[in-house]
């Protein structure tokens, strides 16, 4: 088992920064693919960014590419994401998952096997 906690939420104004942290315990985190997804009101959950497993190679979903950037240590056992120009349409509960299968692409919620709660990111206008 991986547990998975995530912090740094928060209200933001728009064009602001936040970054957000999360901490994994259990197994040995530099085995797994780590990403993070976020859902908004209403909508399902979709993906936002993933790291490799050394944390050499990132992908990102087209939305966010250029303005949030992840990043992890494997030394602490954290992934982070670091997120500027932040916009309204950021809100959402974001989520982070980690994957033992070595593949980056990995989009849907359905090919990660450990979840954190998820913290509330709120961008006002």
């Amino acid at each position: 088992q991986v547990q998975l906690v995530e912090s740094g939420g928060g209200l933001v104004q728009a064009g602001g920064s936040l970054r957000l942290s999360c901490a994994a315990s259990g197994r040995t985190f530099s085995n797994y693919v780590m990403a993070w997804f976020r859902q908004a009101p209403g909508k399902e959950r979709q993906f936002v960014a993933a790291i490799s497993r050394n944390g050499v190679n990132t992908y990102y979903a087209d939305s966010v590419k250029g303005r949030f950037t992840i990043s992890r240590d494997n030394a602490k056992n954290t992934v982070y994401l670091q997120m500027n120009s932040l916009k309204p349409e950021d809100t959402a509960v974001y989520s982070c998952a980690a994957r033992y299968r070595s593949s980056l692409y990995a989009v849907e919620e359905t090919e990660y096997d450990y979840w954190g709660q998820g913290t509330q990111v709120t961008v006002s206008s």
